[in-house]
């Protein structure tokens, strides 16, 4: 591994979570020239370079010069990817996978048992270094190379290590897919704003707003999130008419039911693609 305190980097896909920790880590002040990157787009290759002064190639040639590899292909591609990189990564780089559903037996067979690996899943708010990410190590990852893969993702945002990689399949459910919930929490209530006759823009604004403050004030504040939703509710007032709705509908259940299904669509796919 290099002694600089900025390890070289290579992206192994150029997808949206690969952009999205790239460009978060290139934001946060990490050495464009430290970071490499391959893909089979060369159009998405090419955005890459030009937005944030990388250096780009082949899956081989970046991994050969890396002291960190990041898997960021999707799930159904990685095995044959990295049967393919086997060969580039006879130096022992730390690799740090963000497929979801491949479990680190797999990764083992695929790259080499003697690798350190960094099973990781992260979300797309990395780009705005306001990132979410779940960290699994193999047995053979020490714990310099575990601050290495901490230091990597916590430039984007939070880090959570696990001590059972079952739990990944948790951590896809509430912060992998997690940013999509609040996406459609959001379309919805714009959409309602708008047929309660807000302007569209309007609805907008106020909609983003309300939910950067709530995740804001839930970040510093010193209670529970329950405690803050008891505090916005005044006895037989309009925020208590909206949420006995919520409740009447269920909200809770139909929030476990679509994170029981997330997790289990995770074990569907290490299953499938673990051969």
């Amino acid at each position: 591994m290099s002694n600089t305190p900025y390890p070289t980097l290579a992206f192994v896909g150029a997808g949206n979570m690969a952009r999205s920790i790239l460009g978060g880590l290139v934001q946060e002040g990490y050495p464009a020239d430290r970071i490499l990157a391959s893909g089979r787009s060369k159009d998405k290759l090419t955005a890459l370079a030009t937005d944030f002064g990388i250096t780009t190639g082949s899956n081989h040639d970046v991994a050969e010069q890396a002291d960190v590899v990041v898997l960021a292909v999707k799930p159904q591609g990685l095995k044959a990817v990295a049967e393919d990189l086997r060969p580039a990564l006879n130096h022992n780089p730390l690799l740090i996978s963000i497929a979801a559903g491949i479990n680190v037996d797999a990764l083992e067979r695929w790259l080499g048992e003697h690798h350190a690996i960094v099973r990781c899943m992260p979300n797309t708010p990395s780009l705005v270094k306001t990132g979410a990410s779940g960290l699994y190590a193999n047995r053979n990852t020490s714990d310099t190379r575990r601050q290495q893969a901490e230091q990597i993702l916590s430039a984007v945002g939070t880090v959570q290590w696990l001590d059972d990689e079952a739990l990944i399949d948790a951590v896809t459910a509430v912060s992998g897919s997690g940013p999509a919930y609040f996406f459609l929490v959001m379309e919805a209530m714009i959409d309602a704003g708008q047929r309660l006759g807000l302007d569209r823009e309007a609805a907008t604004e106020l909609t983003l707003q309300t939910a950067l403050g709530a995740a804001t004030l839930a970040r510093q504040s010193d209670v529970d999130v329950a405690e803050l939703r008891r505090r916005v509710m005044s006895p037989g007032g309009t925020t208590e008419a909206a949420i006995k709705s919520f409740e009447h509908d269920q909200l809770r259940a139909v929030f476990e039911r679509a994170m029981k299904a997330c997790a289990a669509r995770a074990g569907e796919l290490a299953r499938a693609l673990d051969q």
